[in-house]
């Protein structure tokens, strides 16, 4: 049995719940996060693994998700933030953000940041579960939350783009300090992905045109393999893969500048939720 401790958000349905599966069946001890009890409950029953229960649309429960972990595993070998979704109308959280930035990107941020110290001295991978979509992202510092040209698929790419963003300076920052990162694409997976959506993919993956859709097993693959295999051997810290592969992003996802504004911007926007912990930044 390995030794190794594999987190996994939005690990109760879909591609999650697909590595979670492939990945402890060779014996990692797998950690499974999702948002409803019952579906998350069942998948933890049915490979023995433990779970916590946590809603990304409220930071009160990503902090208590991250002390949790804290508390539970003195290694974290993988952190793979998966969590995540295509919204409807524009809907502001009970922390004042829009929910899809928020989901998407604020909360495995801030996650991910309260979990630094055990990150780091596992050597952890932080993995970061992105889409295409980025491509048709644009981020604007000034309207991260998308107050003026809300649609879900504005908000959605901006998104995506913003875990490219994220690993990018994730691997500036620690890169030299053993943490590895990567972001992925997984493809287009036959899941309940749109559910509750009023974005026109919903057409795709709510409908009869969800049966030309990828397996959730077969989308699962790159991040089991980045969460299998070595980085610097097997794939590059920072980068952002499609099929195991590095691939082409938005052009705003290569701009550093802009990767380290977007982390400023995040600190200052869960600055409150990090202040309690105390120097993880």
């Amino acid at each position: 049995m390995t030794d190794r401790t594999i987190v996994i958000t939005g690990a109760s349905d879909g591609i999650g719940a697909a590595a979670a599966r492939a990945l402890a069946a060779t014996g990692e001890r797998i950690v499974i996060v999702g948002r409803s009890p019952q579906k998350t409950e069942a998948i933890a029953a049915e490979l023995g693994a433990d779970h916590f229960i946590a809603d990304f649309g409220r930071l009160a429960e990503v902090r208590t998700l991250a002390a949790e972990l804290l508390q539970r595993y003195p290694r974290i070998d993988v952190l793979a933030n998966n969590a995540g979704g295509i919204m409807g109308n524009r809907e502001i959280t009970v922390d004042g953000h829009e929910k899809t930035f928020q989901v998407n990107h604020l909360a495995p941020f801030l996650l991910t940041t309260l979990l630094m110290d055990r990150l780091l001295s596992s050597r952890a991978s932080v993995i970061n579960t992105s889409s295409t979509a980025n491509r048709f992202g644009h981020l604007d510092l000034d309207d991260l939350e998308n107050d003026r040209k809300y649609s879900p698929n504005n908000a959605y790419g901006d998104a995506k783009l913003a875990n490219i963003l994220f690993t990018r300076e994730l691997h500036r920052r620690y890169g030299s300090r053993g943490l590895v990162t990567a972001a992925f694409h997984p493809g287009v997976v036959a899941t309940s992905f749109s559910t509750g959506s009023t974005s026109i993919m919903r057409l795709v993956y709510q409908t009869a045109l969800k049966r030309m859709l990828i397996t959730p097993e077969k989308g699962a693959d790159t991040l089991i393999w980045l969460a299998s295999t070595a980085a610097g051997v097997d794939w590059q810290s920072g980068e952002y893969y499609e099929k195991r592969r590095v691939h082409s992003t938005n052009r705003q996802a290569t701009d550093a500048g802009l990767a380290t504004a977007l982390w400023e911007r995040s600190i200052d926007m869960v600055a409150t939720d990090l202040l309690p912990q105390g120097g993880v930044l």
